[in-house]
């Protein structure tokens, strides 16, 4: 099942560290299977609440891939680079299963809920 390292990047610092790590992260994903589905996105549109700075979104085939890409050398070598100039957050989150059904879900919340 598809898992994605998502950053809501808030504040950032222009600096030359934040240009190389951006050109050597590719490298250190594709190993496991990543790729880019957002880079950056500070243009885009708030319909709901806030959403200051911008946001980074890559695909792995699986959490397996995505926390062995985030715990790898190769990695952990750049993470300086980004985390000295830009403040923000980082997910590592597993995708939902093909066929997804979201009633089901719907009707745990509603099992959850004290009874009257």
């Amino acid at each position: 099942m598809t898992a994605y390292a998502i950053a809501h990047l808030r504040e950032i610092t222009p600096h030359a560290e934040v240009a190389e790590y951006i050109d050597r992260i590719t490298a250190t994903f594709e190993p496991y299977g990543g790729r880019f589905l957002v880079h950056g996105a500070v243009e885009h549109q708030v319909v709901e609440g806030e959403w200051p700075g911008g946001v980074v979104m890559i695909a792995f085939p699986g959490m397996e891939e995505a926390r062995a890409w985030w715990d790898s050398p190769a990695y952990q070598e750049i993470a300086p680079l980004r985390s000295r100039h830009i403040k923000g957050d980082i997910i590592l989150v597993p995708g939902v299963p093909e066929g997804y059904d979201p009633s089901v879900t719907a009707e745990a919340v509603r099992s959850s809920l004290p009874t009257e």
